[in-house]
Formats: C-alpha cells, structure tokens, sequence
C-alpha cells in the first residue's frame, strides 16, 4: 500500500463538546451546542491523513476551558489548544501552567456576537492580552470580519507576537482588490501573521459550501505560503445571525469532513504548497513534536 503523503496532516481548527452536565454551556449563549468527541472527530479525519488537531475554544464555553483541558489530555502530543481568558484577571503564570497543558495560544472572539465599535474594542482587548502572554511558543488568535481587522490592522501590525486570523479573515462580499481586503493582505504579508484557511462557508452564501473562495484562497497563500494552514472548523456549528435566539439544540451543519478535505486540496494551484500548509506550517506555529506523523493503532 502507497504511503499517504499528507499522513500527519494537522487540522488548525476544530471544537470538542462535551455533555452539558459535565460542561456547561454560558447562560447568555444563543443555542446549546450538542456533543462533539475526540473519538467522532478522529473517526471523520483519520481516514484522509489528519492526526494532529488544534482545538479552539468556542464563544459558549466563555473563559471556562475545562473541556479544552480535558481533550488535550486525551490527545496527548497529538493535540495543542487556544484558549479565552479574561485577561484582566489572569496573571502570565496562570498562562504558563496552561501552556504546559498543550495551550499555544489564546483566542479574541469579535465575531460571535455584535460590538458597537469592534475596532477598537480589539485593539484594546490586544492589548491586554500582550500584557499577560508568555511570549515563549505562544501567539493570539483572532476571529473578526475583513472590515474589522482592517480598521485595527496598524495595532495588529505592530504586536511581537505571532497574531492568527481566523476563516480567512472572514473577507464576506469583499474582495481582495477592495479597500478593507488590500488592508488583510498587507496583514497576512507581515512575518508574524499567520491565516487560517478555514470554514469556507463563513466566506460564502451557501451555508454548506466546503470549497475555498478561490479569489481568497490563491491571494492568500500567494501572500503567506509558509504562514497559511488548514482548519476543518469541525463540528460545523449551525449558522447564526446576530442577535437570533434558539432555544435547544440545532444540529450542526451537514458537511462531510472528507468532502471538506478533498475540496480544499483540488483547490490549491501551487505545486507543493498541500504538504507545507497541512504539515510543515503548523509544526512550526504550534511546535508539534517532528516525529509523530500517525497516531499509533
């Protein structure tokens, strides 16, 4: 049998649920989120290669980590995390101890629900966080729109630490030619800034789409090729709107994760660029052991 090249892959973005009564989820959340396991998660990835995993700590479980501890302790060196903390209270030896857990990073959600001036909400909120993280192996993730990290994009560029874009700054109805996307692409050209190039259907109409938005897509690796990488954004949680209310739980989107996977490497135009960004950038971003390419049977 022919050795799978991408063996080892890493998927930069995934989310663990957990049963509500172990994990509660924040009383102010727009829905409850059902479970999502290591186990259902490496059931779906395994099979196409993907056997490291960077868990996200999503907006329900606020700065409660407990769930996010606990899947890194079941996937070992296989597994790094970002975390959300209230940094005017956490002290940087706090951050220490959760960077010996697997957490590399620490997550500024500006997306999930509405701000009345996001920029420079983020710009504070960077800040702050700067003030309190180790500086050794860790970076500051962000999650906002194309419009909003292009209005903090000078505080952005100025941080000393690695700063990662989610959903590929989730450009919307803009294009790479328009105002805030020139502003993303002069951020993704700074060597400390790094892109997700994930979740797809954030970038598009169709709730469902797996395939990458390819005017994004190609100017985004043409622009960061050794600081882009791969995230399935697994489960999928349901599409929201902003301000909308569902009481119980709706399902996660229907989206197969090899279909997912397959879609984004049909994608790429650039020879050679699938082993850089699934294997070679997350192991310098997230600083995975070389060795482990295939959890063991």
């Amino acid at each position: 049998m022919r050795e799978n090249p991408l063996a080892g892959a890493c998927d930069c973005h995934v989310h663990i649920v957990g049963s509500t009564d172990r994990f509660p989820q924040v009383a102010d959340g727009s829905y409850k989120a059902g479970p999502a396991a290591i186990e259902s998660l490496r059931a779906v990835a395994e099979p196409v290669g993907v056997t490291r995993f960077v868990i996200v700590q999503p907006s329900f479980y606020g700065t409660d980590n407990s769930c996010l501890f606990e899947a890194l302790d079941q996937l070992g060196d296989f597994g790094r995390g970002v975390a959300v903390v209230d940094a005017t209270s956490t002290r940087s030896s706090v951050l220490e101890s959760y960077g010996r857990r697997g957490i590399c990073g620490l997550r500024l959600n500006f997306y999930s629900r509405n701000f009345a001036d996001a920029p420079r909400q983020l710009e504070r909120s960077l800040a702050g966080t700067l003030e309190i993280l180790p500086r050794e192996g860790c970076h500051i993730e962000i999650i906002a729109r194309a419009g909003t990290l292009a209005a903090a994009a000078a505080t952005i560029s100025k941080s000393d630490v690695p700063i990662v874009i989610d959903h590929y700054g989730l450009p919307e109805n803009e294009t790479p030619a328009e105002p805030a996307g020139r502003a993303l692409l002069d951020l993704a050209t700074l060597p400390h800034v790094w892109i997700k190039l994930s979740a797809p259907y954030r970038c598009s109409p169709d709730p469902l789409a797996t395939t990458p938005p390819s005017d994004w897509l190609t100017a985004l690796v043409r622009a960061a090729p050794d600081r882009c990488v791969w995230g399935s954004d697994w489960p999928h949680t349901p599409p929201r709107k902003h301000g909308e209310t569902e009481i119980g739980t709706p399902p996660y989107r229907n989206i197969a994760y090899s279909r997912l996977f397959d879609d984004f490497l049909r994608a790429l135009e650039l020879p050679g660029i699938a082993r850089r960004i699934l294997i070679e950038n997350p192991l310098q971003l997230y600083g995975f052991p070389h060795a482990l390419r295939v959890r063991p049977a």
